[in-house]
């Protein structure tokens, strides 16, 4: 397998881990409104992710990061031609942070209030801009020959876009869903239940539509395997759910994601940016990578420091593992 390959498979799992653990960040933040009875309910559902929200955010920085050290031609197609929703999803992220480091800085209603729609307004513009930078780098910008964009500053705001913003918005919303009833315990749990079991096969569709999508375009019969398994997922995840099963519910719909995520990726390798004006302008991992020499540069240096960014994350979820209820006490869960 060669360097450009093994790179392309690792910014796919980073989407993946930034998908699977700030999905749900995304998914609490948006339900606040949606199931949260009082300033006591509101603040139990942002402490479940109080520990790990910025965490989360690394794994979106380490993917940009990666596309920009490993496919620098790649960066320079894709960012620019979405300009506008990075610089929106970037003033939301920015908003978010604030939102969640200033809710306690004063202890009265309307100011908790205030910053608790902060962090539900900008998760939910971070999460609907990701996704549409995620479908359009996946089903086709228009792409001329140089690797430029054509058109105006609108021209990749398509309905792939529109597409790729709802599918990751509705998973979001049932991944967080299933992870209130896994990390809290009350009303908020009852709640978070009940809207998983109603909602999940409406998360689950907007995402099978992008996976048919690109398969469709580019796929093989290894993709087609993958996908017909991630609906499989989908539907052992809704029964997992109606039968009561929190851990495996959650468990098995973040598989499905996975499968989403894979089939995606894999089934347009080696392409990174097709072209929706003629497949002739596709650019793919060999077009847009490095020299040699600065592949293994830096994956030596992914192979020394990747290890222990895992291990950290890793040892945060351990330690604030604990269920939570509106009575605990802090801003942060505590371990047992």
């Amino acid at each position: 397998m060669d360097l450009e390959t093994v790179w392309f498979i690792a910014i796919v799992v980073l989407w993946m881990g930034f998908l699977l653990l700030e999905g749900f960040d995304f998914g609490v933040a948006m339900l606040v409104p949606v199931l949260a009875r009082g300033d006591a309910e509101r603040t139990l559902m942002l402490r479940t992710i109080g520990p790990v929200w910025d965490g989360n955010e690394v794994w979106l920085i380490t993917a940009a990061g990666a596309i920009f050290a490993a496919f620098p031609g790649w960066y320079a197609s894709w960012l620019p031609a979405m300009y506008l929703p990075f610089v929106v999803v970037l003033l939301a992220l920015i908003a978010r942070a604030v939102g969640f480091e200033w809710r306690h800085s004063h202890d009265t209603e309307a100011w908790n209030q205030g910053w608790t729609r902060t962090v539900t307004v900008s998760s939910t513009v971070a999460c609907l801009g990701i996704g549409a930078a995620l479908a359009v780098t996946t089903l086709g910008l228009p792409i001329a020959e140089d690797g430029t964009r054509t058109g105006g500053a609108f021209s990749g705001l398509g309905w792939t876009a529109l597409l790729g913003a709802v599918a990751v918005l509705a998973f979001s919303v049932v991944h967080g869903a299933i992870f209130l009833a896994l990390k809290t315990d009350g009303p908020v749990r009852a709640r978070a239940w009940r809207l998983t079991k109603t909602w999940l096969p409406v998360g689950a569709l907007p995402l099978l539509v992008w996976v048919g999508l690109a398969q469709a375009r580019f796929g093989n019969a290894a993709t087609a395997t993958a996908a017909v398994v991630a609906v499989l997922a989908a539907v052992l995840a809704w029964w997992l759910v109606r039968a009561d099963r929190e851990g495996w519910a959650f468990t098995v719909w973040s598989l499905f994601m996975l499968l989403c995520v894979g089939t995606i990726f894999g089934a347009q390798y080696p392409v990174v940016v097709p072209s929706t004006l003629t497949e002739a302008f596709d650019l793919t991992i060999y077009d847009t990578s490095v020299s040699h020499y600065t592949l293994v540069f830096i994956t030596w240096v992914a192979a020394f420091v990747l290890p222990f960014v895992l291990v950290y994350e890793a040892w945060s979820y351990w330690v604030f593992r604990r269920r939570l209820t509106a009575d605990d006490q802090g801003p942060h869960s505590v371990p047992a």
